[in-house]
C-alpha cells in the first residue's frame, strides 16, 4: 500500500504548542490576555468582525495604490461571484462595522480587538503569512486627548510586557488637510527637481503615492529623501496647535517620545499624529506598534465625516521580544491505584477543578511512574488513592516539597485541599 503524503504547512503560517520548553503559544497568550487587561483599565470594549470582507472594504481604505492592496492581499471569488478578501488589517472592517451596523450612536466609541490577520508576502523573522495583531481604536473623537489616551495606552501595555527597555516611541503630525496639501505640493516639486535620482519605485509612487518616499528603505532615494522639506513649515496655526496638546499629554502622562521628521502615511486620509514605537532588538522588523489619526476613512467608505484614531501591535512581535512567562502547573496531581480509585478519583478532580483548583491525573501507569510524573508537573501536593484507602473512606494528601503525608477524610478533601 502506497504510504500517505501528509500534507505540509502552507509557507508563512505556524503551529503553536504551549508547555514545551520554547512556548511560543504560552508567550502569545499572555500578551493577549495583559492586553485585555490594560484595555478594560481604559474603558475600551472588546469588538469582533468578520474574517473576510467584501474586497471594496480593503481596496477603499487601503488605497488601489498600495502594496498591500496589489500585492498581498488574500483575495478570491466565492461561490456566489462575490469578491471577497481575507483581512490584512482591522480598522477597515470596525470602520465598515461604524457605519453598517449604526454603532455612531455610542461615539464617541473606544474598542479593542484582536485575531488573525493574512498578508501574501515574503515571510521572515517576525513577519508570517497569517500573523495576529492586537488593535485599539477611538472613533468620533476629534480632540487630541483621544491621541493621548491611545499612547498612553500603549506604553503601559509594553511596560506591563515587559518589553519597553529598548524600545522608543516616534511621533510625527501629518498636519491637517490644508497643511498636508501645501507639503504634498512641495514634496512633489523637490522630488520632480531630482527625478533622475530616484529609484524606479518611487519615480512610480510620485505619481501615486509622493509621501511613501520619504521612508524608503532604498539607498538611492535617502539623499533626496532626507533634503526634502519637513511639514513644520506648512503647518497650519490649528495643526500646530493639535500636535503640540499631543506631546504635551504624552509630557504630562509621563510617557518619553521623539519626534521623527520624516514618519509619514501615505494615504489621505491620515491627518495629524502618526507614531510607531520601535526597536532593534528584532533586526530589520523595527516596528513593534504603530498607528495614526485617519479622520477621512469612514468618509471614504460612505460614511459621514467622522474623526477617528488607532493603533495596532503584532503579537508574534511582542511575544518574540518577551522573557518567558510562568507556565501554569497544576496545584494538585490525583494517583489512583485500580479500578474503584480510578473511578473515584474522577469525581475528585473534578470537584477539585469546580472549586477553582488546577489539578491533573494521570491515565496510565503503575505507582511509581505516577509519582515521577506528579513530581516533574512541578504540583504542590498528590492525593494518593488505592484500595486500602478507599476502604478507610480517606485519601492519603502528600506534600511533593517535603514528602510529608497525612490521611484525610473523602468527605473532608476538597475543604482540606482547597485550604491548603
Amino acid at each position: 500500500m502506497a504510504k500517505i503524503e501528509t500534507p505540509r504547512p502552507v509557507r508563512g503560517t505556524q503551529d503553536m504548542l504551549g508547555g514545551t520548553t520554547e512556548a511560543f503559544a504560552e508567550r502569545f497568550a499572555h500578551v493577549v490576555a495583559t492586553f485585555d487587561r490594560v484595555r478594560k483599565l481604559y474603558g475600551f470594549q472588546r469588538v469582533e468582525v468578520p474574517v473576510f470582507e467584501s474586497t471594496a472594504v480593503f481596496a477603499r481604505s487601503l488605497g488601489e495604490s498600495t502594496d498591500v492592496v496589489s500585492k498581498e492581499m488574500y483575495t478570491f471569488t466565492d461561490r456566489g461571484g462575490d469578491s471577497i478578501t481575507l483581512r490584512p488589517e482591522f480598522t477597515a472592517g470596525i470602520s465598515r462595522a461604524y457605519i453598517t451596523e449604526g454603532w455612531q450612536q455610542y461615539a464617541p466609541l473606544k474598542v479593542a480587538t484582536h485575531g488573525p490577520l493574512f498578508r501574501y508576502e515574503r515571510p521572515q523573522k517576525g513577519r508570517f503569512r497569517q500573523f495576529h495583531q492586537l488593535d485599539a481604536e477611538i472613533i468620533g473623537a476629534g480632540e487630541p486627548g483621544a491621541d493621548v489616551e491611545l499612547l498612553v495606552l500603549a506604553d503601559q501595555l509594553l511596560k506591563e510586557l515587559g518589553v519597553a527597555d529598548g524600545v522608543t516611541l516616534t511621533l510625527n503630525t501629518l498636519g491637517d488637510g490644508l497643511s498636508r496639501d501645501a507639503w504634498r505640493a512641495a514634496l512633489i516639486a523637490h522630488f520632480e527637481a531630482h527625478r533622475d535620482q530616484l529609484s524606479e519605485d518611487s519615480v512610480e509612487r510620485l505619481a501615486k503615492n509622493p509621501l511613501r518616499i520619504l521612508d524608503s528603505k532604498d539607498p538611492r532615494d535617502r539623499p533626496v529623501a532626507d533634503s526634502a522639506p519637513d511639514i513644520d513649515a506648512y503647518l497650519t496655526d490649528e495643526a500646530r496647535s493639535f500636535f503640540e496638546k499631543v506631546t504635551a499629554g504624552l509630557d504630562a502622562a509621563g510617557v518619553a517620545w521623539e519626534r521623527n521628521a520624516r514618519l509619514v502615511r501615505g494615504l489621505d486620509y491620515y491627518r495629524h499624529t502618526a507614531f510607531e514605537f520601535i526597536t532593534d532588538r528584532l533586526g530589520a522588523q523595527g516596528t513593534v506598534l504603530g498607528g495614526g489619526r485617519y479622520d477621512g476613512l469612514i468618509e471614504n467608505l460612505g460614511g459621514p465625516a467622522t474623526p477617528a484614531v488607532g493603533w495596532a501591535a503584532g503579537i508574534e512581535r511582542l511575544a518574540m521580544l518577551m522573557d518567558m512567562p510562568d507556565i501554569e502547573k497544576p496545584s494538585v496531581v490525583l494517583i489512583p491505584m485500580g479500578e474503584a480509585a480510578e473511578t473515584k478519583a474522577i469525581g475528585i478532580v473534578a470537584d477539585l477543578r469546580r472549586a477553582g483548583v488546577a489539578c491533573d491525573m494521570g491515565y496510565r501507569g503503575n505507582m511509581k511512574k505516577r509519582m515521577q510524573r506528579a513530581n516533574a508537573s512541578g504540583a504542590s501536593w498528590a492525593i494518593i488513592l488505592g484500595d486500602d484507602e478507599l476502604a478507610r473512606g480517606e485519601a492519603s494528601v502528600r506534600n511533593l516539597g517535603t514528602g510529608q503525608q497525612q490521611a484525610v477524610a473523602l468527605d473532608a478533601l476538597i475543604g482540606t485541599v482547597t485550604a491548603l
